[in-house]
C-alpha cells in the first residue's frame, strides 16, 4: 500500500524528534567517540525553523520580515505595529498626539531603539581611561529590586528607583543617574592546552539623581534579545514546557529545570513564564506592555501608571501625554499614552516576526557539530523542537502560527547557571543563579543584522565559544566536554549553533 507524502513527512518528523532523544540521553559512544551516525536531524522539513512562517532571509534585514504565511491583511496590521515598534515617541505635551508621552524616565525613544532592527543589544563599548563606559545603557537595561515580594509574588521595587534603573529623562526631571561598566579578565585554556580569556563585567552606579539605593538592594543587568519567533514560542503548549521539567526530574543526572510561575497582567492570572532572561514574563502582551512603560514611560491599559516613586517628586509632577487619548477611558480604565489598538498592533507585529531558515545544514562540519552538540548533553536544555498549539490571546497573534513543527533549540526552563554567571537577584519562582534556557535559532545571524556576537544575559560573552565557556551548575559537565574537545570539535560546535 502506498504511503501519501503528507504521511512519510509526519513520520520523517517524529522520527527525528525521537533521534534527538535518544542521541541527548546517550551521550558518547562505548569508545567515548562521537558518532556522527547517530547524530538527529535538525529539521525533517529541511532549513524551516518555523514551519511554515519560516523566512528564507540573511544580512541586515533577516530578523525583520514577517511570517511568510501570513494573510494579505495581516501582513498590513504587521507593517502598522513595526511603525510603532520602531519610530521614537516625544515628550508631551506635542502636536503628536498619537506618539506623545515619552517619560518622564527613559532608557530608549522606541521599541527598536533596543531591538535594533528587531535584534540583540550589545554593551557599552566606549571605556575612559579608568577602564569604565560613558556610553548611555540603551539596549542594557539594569533590573531592581530589594528582599522581599511585591503584590503577585514577583520581585519588590526599590523604594526610591523603582524596578528598574534609568539612565535618561525629559526636560526638567532628573535622569535617575548612569550605569559603570568595566571588565575583569579570567584566564583558562583548553585540555589541549590553547589558552582563552573571559571577560568578567563589574557594574555600577554613579550620579544618583535621587539620593542612595536602598542598602540591600539587588541589581541584574539584562541586554535586548532578539525578537524573532516569540510568537511561535507564545504557541508552545504549557503541557510541553511542564513535560521538559517533569522529564529532566526523572532522567539521572544534574540538569533540573524548572518553569517560573508569573504573575500576568493583561490575563489577571498566573502563567508560566516563557519570555525575558529569568522567564519572569507569561505573555508577548505583559512584556510590551511592562517594556512601553519601564523603557519608555508610555502608560498602557495593564501599567496604566508612571514608574514615579514618592521620592522623585519631579517625575510625580512631569506632563503626560494621556490627554486627548480616546478608548482607554471609556470602559472604566484610567487615561493612557498607547489606547489599545495601537498596542495591540505592536504585540501582534513582535508576535509575527518570523525565524529565518537555517543555512548550510548539510555542510559536514555542520553535521559533525550537530552531533557534538547532543552528545555533549547540550540538546537536554535546548530541546530541538516542538509543534505548536496556540497563543494565550487569538487576537493578537495568527493563526498561521499553530500546528507548526517549529526549532527553536530551548526548554523554556530555568537551570541553574552556577555562581560565576550568578546574578543573585530572585524573580518570581528563580532563584539568583537560575537563568532560562535561551533560544538559538538566529544565533549565526546577529552578527549580520546587529554587527557583534555579544551573547548571554548581559552580552559578556564574545562568541558562542564563551558563551559555552561560562556555563556552569546544571551545566558544568557540559561545559567540561567541550574543553576537551580537540580544535576541529570545537570548531564545529560553533559553526553548527551558527547555522541555526
Amino acid at each position: 500500500m502506498q504511503i501519501s507524502r503528507a504521511k512519510r513527512r509526519q513520520r520523517a518528523v517524529r522520527l527525528a524528534a525521537a533521534s534527538t532523544a535518544i542521541v541527548a540521553l546517550a551521550g558518547f559512544g562505548s569508545l567515548g567517540i562521537p558518532s556522527l551516525t547517530a547524530a538527529p536531524q535538525p529539521d525533517a522539513l529541511g532549513e524551516k525553523t518555523g514551519g511554515e512562517a519560516t523566512v528564507f532571509a540573511t544580512g541586515r534585514n533577516a530578523f525583520s520580515f514577517p511570517a511568510a504565511n501570513l494573510t494579505d491583511e495581516e501582513r498590513t496590521r504587521f507593517v502598522i505595529g513595526n511603525s510603532f515598534f520602531r519610530r521614537n515617541w516625544v515628550e508631551a505635551p506635542a502636536s503628536t498626539k498619537a506618539r506623545d508621552g515619552l517619560g518622564p524616565h527613559f532608557i530608549a525613544r522606541s521599541c527598536g531603539g533596543c531591538h535594533v532592527q528587531d535584534g540583540r543589544g550589545e554593551p557599552p563599548a566606549i571605556f575612559n581611561r579608568l577602564g569604565e563606559t560613558k556610553d548611555p545603557t540603551v539596549a542594557l537595561l539594569i533590573r531592581l529590586s530589594i528582599p522581599g515580594k511585591d503584590a503577585h509574588g514577583g520581585p519588590k521595587p526599590d523604594p526610591v528607583y523603582g524596578d528598574q534603573f534609568n539612565n535618561a529623562a525629559i526636560q526638567g526631571v532628573s535622569p535617575e543617574g548612569r550605569v559603570t561598566l568595566r571588565y575583569e579578565t579570567i584566564k583558562g585554556q583548553f585540555a589541549d592546552g590553547t589558552p582563552y580569556t573571559l571577560q568578567k563585567p563589574v557594574y555600577g552606579f554613579a550620579d544618583l539623581g535621587y539620593g542612595p539605593m536602598h542598602p540591600d538592594v539587588m541589581s541584574s543587568p539584562r541586554i535586548a534579545p532578539q525578537i524573532i519567533g516569540v510568537g511561535l514560542l507564545e504557541a508552545i503548549a504549557e503541557a510541553d514546557i511542564l513535560a521538559n521539567a517533569a522529564d529532566q526530574a526523572a532522567a539521572p543526572g544534574p540538569i533540573k529545570g524548572q518553569a517560573n510561575k508569573v504573575w500576568d497582567a493583561p490575563s489577571g492570572s498566573i502563567m508560566t513564564g516563557r519570555f525575558g532572561w529569568k522567564a519572569n514574563v507569561a505573555t508577548i502582551a505583559h512584556q510590551t506592555g511592562g517594556a512601553f512603560l519601564g523603557d519608555m514611560g508610555i502608560t498602557s491599559r495593564h501599567f496604566a501608571h508612571e514608574a514615579c516613586t514618592p521620592a522623585q517628586k519631579d517625575c510625580l509632577e512631569a506632563p503626560s501625554g494621556k490627554s486627548g487619548k480616546e478608548g482607554a477611558s471609556v470602559q472604566g480604565q484610567p487615561a493612557v499614552e498607547i489606547d489599545d489598538k495601537t498596542l495591540a498592533d505592536v504585540i501582534f507585529y513582535q508576535a509575527t516576526l518570523a525565524p529565518p531558515a537555517r543555512r548550510n545544514v548539510n555542510d559536514v562540519q555542520v553535521k559533525r557539530g550537530q552531533a557534538l552538540f547532543a552528545q555533549a548533553q547540550c540538546a537536554t536544555c535546548h530541546r530541538p523542537s516542538y509543534v505548536t498549539k496556540e497563543g494565550p490571546f487569538p487576537k493578537l497573534t495568527s493563526k498561521a502560527l499553530n500546528g507548526q513543527r517549529i526549532w527553536p533549540y530551548t526548554d523554556l526552563l530555568l537551570h541553574d547557571m552556577g555562581e560565576r554567571l550568578a546574578d543573585n537577584r530572585p524573580d518570581f519562582g528563580a532563584n539568583g543563579r537560575q537563568w532560562k534556557t535561551p533560544a538559538l535559532w538566529g544565533t549565526g545571524l546577529i552578527k549580520d543584522v546587529n554587527g557583534h556576537t555579544r551573547l548571554l544575559h548581559d552580552g559578556r560573552a564574545r562568541g558562542v565559544l564563551e558563551a559555552v565557556l561560562w556555563h556552569g551548575g546544571e551545566a558544568e559537565a557540559a561545559k567540561d566536554q567541550v574543553l576537551k574537545m580537540k580544535k576541529a570539535d570545537r570548531d564545529a560546535l560553533v559553526k553548527f549553533v551558527e547555522s541555526l
